[in-house]
């Protein structure tokens, strides 16, 4: 849905905001306090409503793995359960929100905001909010994003040797087979399910498919590796080049194996000291033109 730039409000009129949504989350803030810069009203008689600063993580367009947080918003009219947060952007006096944003979060002159999707009546423009996050389903989140990375690292490295060309290496050195045939990929509570495709393209590169002949083996040495490395306890952290919603963000993870870093703008867990283990389940199936391998990860915690 788009906005125009300017609304009137009560005989005032409303700017669209000028600067990116100052987020907190990426250093594990599951509570905010800020001022409502924008409330855009919805087709359903919600509203998007868009506040300075938040601690809510919202649901990325371009690539949309990890799921919004769950929270409420308070404010001098109550208490409203934050039903969904979506990225906003706005470009030549509109706003675009959720899926109709046509650009990826970063693209120059854009402006990037969090709107946190409300039922019912809204706070206005102005007023002092505070935003709560439901801290454990944050949790088991994060723990399931921390997770996924380390489970396409371990993939990647269960299927070095099933490559005969050199091709593109993941953050360890190792063949990028996660980068390159992946689907899609959901975070989950404390989990994460990714979906590769090898097809045509996948073996020109080099690809033997008779390393998906044992699976079994497959997910034993990726279960291995993974077992090491939370046996290691490996600190994580989220660096990054600033506050506002479409500033660089990675995520760093220091295994013995090396310093690995990886473009994210997720959620992740401090350290993996917090889980008991991580594993890995692959199944494959024959689809059109090619094979879909599906990696379904698992975090108990401590």
């Amino acid at each position: 849905m788009t906005a125009p730039f300017v609304i009137e409000e009560e005989g005032r009129t409303v700017q669209l905001p000028t600067a990116d949504t100052r987020v907190t989350y990426p250093a594990g803030s599951t509570e905010s306090a800020g001022t409502v810069v924008f409330v855009a009203p919805l087709p359903d008689g919600g509203s998007a409503v868009v506040v300075d600063e938040t601690a809510f993580h919202p649901v990325d367009t371009a690539w949309p793995d990890q799921p919004a947080d769950r929270g409420v918003l308070r404010s001098g009219g109550g208490e409203q359960p934050i039903v969904d947060a979506v990225v906003g952007a706005i470009h030549d006096g509109e706003l675009f929100l959720g899926g109709d944003v046509p650009v990826r979060t970063g693209t120059e002159g854009w402006v990037f905001v969090v709107a946190h999707l409300v039922d019912g009546d809204a706070p206005a423009v102005g007023d002092h909010v505070e935003i709560v996050v439901d801290a454990d389903h944050r949790a088991a989140l994060s723990a399931g994003h921390t997770a996924c990375h380390l489970a396409s690292l371990a993939l990647d490295a269960a299927f070095a040797d099933t490559w005969t060309k050199p091709v593109p290496t993941d953050a360890l050195g190792h063949p990028a087979f996660d980068a390159l045939a992946i689907e899609r990929s959901r975070i989950t509570p404390n989990g994460s399910t990714d979906v590769y495709r090898i097809g045509k393209s996948l073996r020109k590169k080099g690809f033997d498919v008779t390393g998906l002949d044992d699976l079994a083996s497959v997910a034993e040495r990726a279960n291995a590796q993974l077992a090491a490395w939370v046996d290691a306890g490996a600190s994580i952290r989220i660096e990054r080049d600033a506050d506002g919603l479409s500033a660089r963000r990675s995520w760093v993870c220091e295994l013995a194996d090396g310093r690995v870093e990886i473009p994210c703008g997720g959620t992740h867990l401090d350290a993996l000291t917090e889980v008991e283990a991580i594993t890995v389940a692959l199944e494959s199936a024959a689809v059109e033109g090619g094979i879909q391998l599906t990696m379904t990860t698992s975090v108990a915690q401590r």
